[in-house]
């Protein structure tokens, strides 16, 4: 964000990180679409579509000749290897479970970039997010308890392993910051497509024409213009107003499955969902003076 933005600029921010978290929350409705949750056997649909939607993706940003921006260095390897895993097992865990529990367990993700900077970069942790850590952890465990019984608990598994590979790319985008996030994003599109590649080859004949058609819609309005509405929105809006916008994600995101495949949303995701929004909440807002006494040093 630049130092001279004026009023309008960081309204025109907020709105293009407003239509980022709109579009993002999508996914669970086209994942769980007649179309695309049609694709049989399950253990193929979740890597043909983690494969497809972050080709399609990269394609789309090809247009911003984005192999310009990417400095290749070792300091990437870790950013490339969490988006990947994340893209995997996020779409592998929503087509085994309900759609509102997985967004929310990724959305976790904040709870444990806490646990593993106080523990491993030695940052201190204060109070109140000490706090909303406990609180979050609850919601995940309501989450979690309540699909042990039921054919969902694979799926909330990997939610949990999405979620780790989240918090996995928030540090490295941390350590990344000074580098320009299209060519990051870039470069992390094209090596989760790749490293599926050899699984695409292999089950493309479960996809038709619709199926190809329905994953490149998914591919451009749930990941590549979001990211890069995101991205632009992030030259006038500060990272931490940015993370409390795109939290009308894990919101929407169950309730457009509600609305257009008529799933409802469990109890149990209306609670622990809730319980870790609140932490989330209670973690990016600004500290005050007197939560700055240290919890750890």
């Amino acid at each position: 964000m630049t130092g001279t933005a004026t009023e309008a600029d960081r309204w025109r921010g907020r709105l293009l990180i407003l239509a980022a978290a709109v579009l993002w929350s999508t996914g669970g409705a086209f994942i769980k679409s007649p179309i695309l949750g049609g694709i049989e056997p399950i253990t193929v649909r979740g890597p043909l579509l983690a494969c497809g939607r972050t080709a399609f993706a990269a394609l789309l940003l090809l247009a911003f000749r984005p192999w310009r921006l990417i400095r290749w260095r070792a300091g990437l390897l870790p950013l490339l290897f969490s988006f990947a895993t994340m893209n995997v097992l996020l779409v592998c865990s929503m087509t085994r479970a309900d759609a509102g529990d997985v967004i929310f367990l990724q959305y976790s993700a904040p709870l444990w970039v806490c646990v593993v900077a106080a523990i491993w970069l030695r940052e201190p942790l204060v109070k109140s997010n000490l706090i909303a850590l406990v609180i979050g952890m609850v919601g995940v465990a309501v989450i979690v308890v309540a699909s042990v019984s039921t054919s969902d608990w694979i799926g909330v598994l990997l939610a949990l392993g999405a979620g780790a590979g989240y918090a996995g790319v928030i540090l490295s985008l941390r350590a990344l910051r000074d580098e320009d996030s299209i060519g990051l994003i870039f470069l992390c599109l094209c090596l989760s497509a790749l490293v599926l590649t050899p699984w695409l080859a292999g089950s493309v004949h479960h996809l038709n024409g619709g199926h190809f058609l329905w994953l490149a819609i998914f591919s451009v309005v749930q990941m590549g213009i979001p990211y890069i509405l995101f991205a632009r929105g992030l030259r006038w809006v500060t990272a931490q107003e940015g993370s409390l916008i795109t939290l009308l994600e894990p919101v929407l995101n169950p309730l457009w499955v509600l609305l257009l495949w008529q799933m409802p949303v469990a109890p149990h995701t209306m609670m622990g969902g809730g319980l870790i929004l609140a932490a989330l909440l209670m973690t990016l807002r600004p500290d005050r003076r007197n939560e700055q006494r240290r919890v750890t040093e």
